[in-house]
């Protein structure tokens, strides 16, 4: 019984050896990063090889849904917003999705990004974004799916897809130009009310020169249409710090008004507090 054991046990073990060798997968992944003007652009995807194969029209399939790569479904990740057929696609990861033909293919940008294969119930309220792209033929056959980021300027680039002797691209646009234009006339305009009120807080809170501040703090003010209760409370504490006990209690008042009208006990309480520690009737 013992040494049927034990021959059971040696399986066992032989086959719990045998599990842990590690081979290389049929389609490798792949991940890398290009920087497109000022947006970040990521793609994830596994790479499958022809392996003597005929791709398009036979392992790939004319005019049938592709996840446009192996494996887990192809990821493509923009940092800020972009414009793809027309379409403006927010900041995130979408799927790549396409329809490889003869002539043409059409791509689809998809919002779920977890699964393989291709989705068991296409949803045409995800397709973010579509569009219909030219095939160039390339004498030189490319043994390896690969995905590129080609054509690279300031406002844009082409996500490029080689496989076999097809090349596809994918035009996108980014918004570097508005990016850069709303940086320069940031900059040339000055400070705005949200940077005077962060630096003037910060040199409160520090201990550092309340006249500056308070100086900060009043450009703040002087530039916001209508202070909410929590800006006119930190404006009551740097002029009190700053010895100007009534501009305090103005600011208090005003505080402690606008916090009443907004249902924050916490504000009420902390203006009444300082109200009553600064003498006010």
């Amino acid at each position: 019984m013992n040494k049927v054991v034990l021959f059971l046990l040696a399986i066992v073990a032989s086959f719990t050896v045998e599990a842990q060798i590690n081979t290389p997968a049929a389609s490798p992944a792949s991940k890398f990063i290009q920087t497109v003007g000022l947006t970040e652009v990521v793609v994830d995807y596994s790479r499958p090889s022809m392996r003597g194969r005929k791709v398009y029209g036979d392992l790939v399939p004319f005019n049938k849904l592709w996840r446009t790569g192996a494996n887990a479904y192809t990821k493509v990740s923009f940092d800020t917003n972009v414009t793809i057929g027309g379409n403006t696609l927010e900041a995130g990861t979408y799927s790549l999705f396409s329809k490889p033909g003869a002539s043409s293919w059409e791509v689809f940008f998809y919002t779920d990004i977890i699964g393989g294969g291709t989705p068991k119930t296409w949803e045409e309220d995800k397709v973010v974004a579509q569009l219909s792209v030219p095939v160039y033929k390339m004498e030189m056959p490319v043994e390896t799916f690969t995905i590129t980021i080609d054509d690279v300027t300031s406002n844009g680039a082409n996500i490029g897809i080689i496989w076999e002797n097809t090349y596809v691209a994918i035009p996108f646009s980014v918004p570097t130009d508005a990016t850069v234009m709303k940086s320069i006339d940031k900059a040339l305009n000055g400070p705005s009310a949200n940077d005077y009120y962060a630096a003037a807080v910060y040199y409160a809170s520090e201990g550092k020169d309340i006249q500056k501040a308070k100086e900060w703090m009043d450009k703040a003010m002087t530039m916001t249409e209508k202070p909410a209760f929590w800006q006119l409370r930190q404006q009551s504490l740097i002029l009190a710090k700053a010895g100007d006990k009534k501009g305090a209690i103005s600011a208090a008042k005003k505080s402690l008004a606008g916090a009443k009208e907004a249902g924050n006990d916490d504000y009420v309480k902390m203006n009444n507090d300082s109200l009553k520690e600064w003498g006010s009737k």
